[in-house]
């Protein structure tokens, strides 16, 4: 079975989340890039499954130790598919406590370019996949301080998204 086809311009999050949806129902697209590693604790494995110049598309494996930090997706709109496990989405209120959702298997959310979030793996093993639209090529990472002073720095789309120590 072939990837399918992309109309071919940027997606708005709606469409992303209707794309990540469809292809969480075709494992055999994506089943054979799951894994695993114990080592580096915290380290998520993932792959590109899809890109081109409107869309990309990312299968992500989480453990409990894998946090994402806080970060945004520099314009790009995004939909995230749980696929197996849960993982945690979290946003940050300054002056309050974050929110925290926990996002199970077979649940999806979408987002805009403007969606600062963090990710955590919430069950031994999960998996995820991720379309963003433009696709990625730059990233935040946020850093939030005890004060509560939020600090930003540029990331390439491949680099791996921890906390950022403060």
């Amino acid at each position: 079975m072939s990837f399918p086809a992309m109309p071919g311009r940027d997606l708005e999050s709606r469409e992303l989340a209707q794309l990540v949806g469809e292809l969480a129902d075709q494992p055999e697209l994506w089943s054979h890039f799951v894994a695993f590693s114990p080592e580096p604790v915290g380290e998520r494995h993932y792959a590109c499954l899809y890109r081109d110049e409107h869309v990309d598309v990312w299968l992500l494996c989480w453990t409990p130790d894998s946090d994402t930090g806080w970060h945004d997706h520099d314009g790009s709109c995004g939909a995230v598919r749980v696929v197996s496990g849960a993982i945690t989405e979290s946003n940050p209120r300054i002056g309050g406590a974050h929110v925290e959702v926990l996002v199970a298997a077979g649940s999806s959310f979408a987002f805009g370019p403007d969606h600062i979030h963090r990710l955590t793996g919430a069950a031994a093993q999960s998996v995820s996949i991720h379309a963003y639209s433009p696709p990625l090529e730059r990233m935040g990472q946020y850093s939030i301080d005890d004060g509560g002073v939020m600090r930003r720095v540029p990331r390439g789309y491949t680099d791996e998204l921890r906390p950022i120590a403060v």
